[in-house]
């Protein structure tokens, strides 16, 4: 789960040193956001929640800020690609997931960059430390293998006879690899037996359901990030097909006909990451109370379970 000190911590070590609007008002241009995230389609309702955000802060598109919204599809490549392109265009801050910084941190070092949840900000070089971020990145930091354990208990206890678990994962993400040691590390405890399925591109969806046929097993743990999200239609109706009880990391996979999640509510993330940006504009000073209150609203609703009962019923 997100800790409060880290939020803090993140959000008011960079605060200071970004005064958010202060190039658009030399300009006398609004200032402009550059935001990247994955499919529009799929993201619409956490960017909605961004836009509301904004908006209630006084942030309104076309007048007082500009948005320039950017879909990376699941193929890291376009990351830089959009990245110069925001350089290019002189945007003010750029708001993203933590998936993307890496690449647009290769880019820039002068432009902001917000990201709503990170799993590992500081092992990814995002930040220099939780206390000291030190360059220019700012976000939330997400303890992913505390939820992976809670995800892991949640599908035990709803698959009784799980004897065999299959784990799918973007081969090319550094973070499954620490989440699913984590979770074969649980698996032994319980004589359960994992079958990690690595996929490096969609493509490679169709087999991996083909092996886990072939291997018998009894459900299925979903790592999800940037592919994986591209391609949740694809999974989440193979998992019916095979009658895969499948757990996954955010809501919108039950949403899409997934049959349980546990993780972050990502629109709520994105519209702390607004206020994220109102705060870029103030000194570290102004943090404090307002900072604290919104941090433990946070952490209350971070980690939520949601469980689709027609996918229930039907498997």
């Amino acid at each position: 789960m997100i800790r409060r000190r880290d939020f803090i911590a993140l959000l008011g070590g960079a605060a200071a040193a970004w005064p958010f609007v202060a190039r658009a008002q030399n300009s006398g241009k609004p200032p402009t956001i550059g935001f990247l995230g994955v499919d529009p389609q799929m993201w619409s309702a956490w960017t909605g929640a961004f836009v509301d955000r904004l908006n209630a802060l006084g942030w309104i598109d076309g007048r007082t800020v500009n948005l320039l919204f950017r879909w990376a599809q699941g193929r890291p490549e376009l990351h830089t690609q959009y990245a110069t392109e925001f350089v290019r265009l002189n945007v003010n801050v750029i708001v993203t997931s933590g998936a993307a910084v890496p690449a647009l941190m290769q880019v820039t070092s002068s432009i902001p960059i917000v990201f709503a949840v990170a799993n590992d900000p500081v092992g990814a070089g995002m930040v220099r430390s939780l206390s000291r971020p030190g360059a220019n990145a700012t976000g939330m930091s997400a303890q992913t293998l505390d939820l992976a354990s809670k995800r892991f208990e949640l599908l035990r206890e709803t698959v009784p006879n799980l004897r065999r678990l299959a784990i799918m994962a973007d081969a090319n993400f550094r973070q499954a690899v620490l989440e699913i040691g984590t979770v074969e590390e649980l698996a032994r405890k319980f004589g359960i037996e994992v079958f990690p399925l690595r996929i490096g591109r969609a493509e490679d969806i169709a087999p991996a359901f083909e092996t886990m046929k072939v291997e018998k097993t009894d459900g299925l743990y979903v790592v999800i990030n940037e592919l994986l999200n591209a391609n949740r239609i694809l999974i989440v109706t193979s998992a019916q097909v095979a009658k895969q009880p499948t757990i996954f990391g955010t809501r919108d996979w039950v949403l899409s006909g997934g049959l349980m999640s546990y993780g972050p509510d990502l629109r709520a993330l994105l519209a702390e990451g607004a206020g994220g940006i109102e705060d870029l504009k103030a000194q570290a000073a102004v943090l404090s109370n307002e900072m604290t209150a919104r941090a433990d609203e946070i952490q209350d609703r971070w980690s939520k379970l949601t469980t689709n009962i027609k996918t229930n019923l039907q498997s």
